[in-house]
């Protein structure tokens, strides 16, 4: 069997073997895929804001500002003394810092899910790359492997023609050359 055998591989209009025509097919499988969804999904104001909130409140800045805040209620309150609006132990402060716990925390946690969602549509995305990358890299090793097999076949085929013309040559008295 020998190389003019076998079907050339496809080619296409650009001038690429059959890999460029399934990387082009990939690509534009994936545009499609993006078409489809109409690219990103519109966020919500109720996500917006989580985010903002999230973003706000997991800063320095805010830690800083709430920090400033803080020392200056227990500040002036201890200034004021007996006469202060909020007088030691300071159950006011300790309320408004619990409401905002009660409202930031599932506020973050509104913005993480939303995070994660997107995490596992992008691993999604990412095994499906890699489950036709594994394909494409199995397909390329049958095309190596059957290439090979394809040149010891020309090499045998070629040696069995030598040895059967050396033959031929000593079956005529002539010396091997």
């Amino acid at each position: 069997m020998t190389a003019t055998d076998q079907p050339a591989p496809r080619r296409d209009h650009h001038g690429g073997g059959v890999a460029g025509t399934h990387l082009r097919a990939a690509i534009a499988r994936a545009r499609r895929r993006r078409r489809g969804r109409g690219g990103r999904t519109p966020i919500s104001l109720g996500e917006r804001l989580a985010d903002v909130v999230a973003a706000t409140v997991g800063s320095w800045r805010f830690i800083l500002v709430q920090s400033g805040l803080l020392g200056a209620w227990i500040a002036g309150n201890a200034v004021a003394g007996h006469s202060a609006w909020d007088p030691y132990p300071f159950i006011l402060l300790n309320l408004m810092l619990s409401f905002q716990a009660a409202y930031t925390a599932p506020i973050i946690m509104m913005s993480q899910n939303r995070s994660a969602d997107l995490d596992r549509d992008r691993a999604s995305a990412d095994y499906q790359v890699n489950v036709r990358a594994e394909a494409e890299i199995a397909l390329l090793h049958e095309k190596v492997d059957l290439l090979r097999q394809r040149e010891l076949d020309e090499l045998l085929m070629l040696l069995k023609a030598t040895l059967a013309r050396l033959e031929a040559r000593h079956d005529q008295g002539g010396a091997p050359a």
